[in-house]
């Protein structure tokens, strides 16, 4: 790798200040829309590289714009900021030391990525055209993406093309995954309340037991992907809270249960609430029991534009070396960058993070998830040089 295109030599003289800031935000972690003091790094950042900065933008969003010495098109490049309401699992001297939230998703390396690229183009500004960096909040479910665009981050000037890159530890690090056309599903929300009869656990026929009819429901839902749907469409439902009950011996009159639902078949995913109602109204009716039901379209399904996508994968050629990236099949996971995605051009590519070791090896979300910090210059390289590119290609 050391022979690589400049850019990539100018990132990776870089490796020690990413892992800097990458190891400074993983050990001060902040949810969605609580943002202020990772705003606050980047806005900071920013602003010493000489760019134009917006703070505030979507509640505790950044954006910087670097403009070139003539008009052109603009490129957006984009990261999220936000951490996850989970546990820290590792014993690294970088793990979070804040109770009950960490950055288990990557969004760290992420932010680190987008600064370290925002550094390499102040020093390589375009001829012609802008590049926009936008430094989101709130991905982790809360449409970060979406509060952005809706504060103006696509205009002024308006963006022509968009760029995102996700960490994967199951992809070796520093190689990238692209593909186009549907690559993260549609992520929707649904909230069941079962609604029985409390009562002293001593007497269950004297009441309508919540919890054993949530259970019936909860497998009963499972039928949807192997029963009710062509095995070659790809639907997930998913139960990942169940509240309810009071005490051991207290039959619980409700039950609350939440969870997500992903599909990459808009036809499909249309489907999904008449299909998941239909099936707790015939349990719970069958039990003497109720419901209410609650199904909100969340985040859309990632479109990657075909260009883009091969854009990508020049980027890639051109920038690490030849078989540097690979075809990837789209995930079920959810991604907030599909509301830029339907709205420009955009691509959103993977970056392996896994270094064949048992500290990599633990997938995103997991309580003990950590990366490969010797893939982050690879990913700053990616994004700036698929900035550098697309606007000398379209100026």
């Amino acid at each position: 790798m050391t022979e690589r295109h400049p850019l990539y030599q100018a990132a990776a003289d870089l490796q020690a200040q990413l892992s800097v800031w990458r190891r400074d935000f993983h050990r001060n972690p902040e949810l969605g829309y609580e943002e202020t003091r990772t705003a606050g790094i980047v806005a900071d950042h920013l602003t010493r590289l000489g760019l134009e900065v917006r703070t505030g933008v979507g509640k505790t969003g950044v954006v910087g714009l670097l403009r070139g010495a003539e008009p052109g098109p603009t490129v957006l490049l984009r990261a999220d900021m936000d951490a996850l309401p989970i546990p820290d699992g590792k014993e690294a001297d970088y793990a979070s030391t804040v109770k009950g939230k960490a950055h288990l998703c990557g969004h760290d390396g992420h932010t680190s990525m987008l600064m370290a690229a925002a550094l390499l183009l102040a020093k390589n500004a375009p001829p012609k055209g802008n590049i926009k960096f936008m430094f989101q909040p709130a991905e982790e479910g809360l449409a970060g993406a979406k509060s952005m665009i809706d504060d103006g981050v696509l205009e002024h000037p308006r963006v022509d093309a968009a760029f995102a890159l996700h960490v994967k530890p199951t992809i070796a690090s520093g190689r990238i995954g692209v593909g186009s056309g549907t690559f993260y599903a549609a992520a929707d929300r649904i909230r069941i309340r079962i609604i029985g009869r409390g009562g002293h656990a001593a007497a269950p026929h004297q009441t309508i037991d919540s919890i054993p009819i949530a259970a019936q429901v909860i497998t009963a839902l499972q039928s949807i992907a192997s029963r009710q749907t062509d095995p070659l469409d790809a639907v997930v439902v998913t139960i990942g809270q169940i509240q309810g009950g009071f005490a051991s011996n207290v039959i619980a009159p409700e039950v609350e249960l939440s969870g997500t639902v992903r599909t990459l078949n808009p036809a499909l995913q249309e489907l999904m609430p008449a299909r998941i109602e239909r099936i707790v109204r015939g349990v719970t009716e069958s039990f003497g029991a109720s419901y209410a039901f609650d199904y909100n379209f969340s985040y859309p399904m990632v479109i990657n534009d075909e260009q883009m996508t091969e854009h990508i994968s020049r980027t890639a050629d051109v920038t690490l070396g030849s078989g540097s990236w690979f075809a990837e099949r789209p995930t079920m996971g959810g991604e907030d960058f599909a509301f830029v995605a339907r709205e420009v051009p955009s691509a959103l590519f993977w970056l392996g993070v896994g270094d064949g070791t048992e500290r990599t090896s633990y997938p995103l979300h997991h309580p003990k998830f950590d990366l490969d910090e010797n893939a982050l210059p690879v990913g700053a390289a990616m994004l700036a040089s698929a900035a550098l590119n697309y606007l000398e290609q379209h100026s």
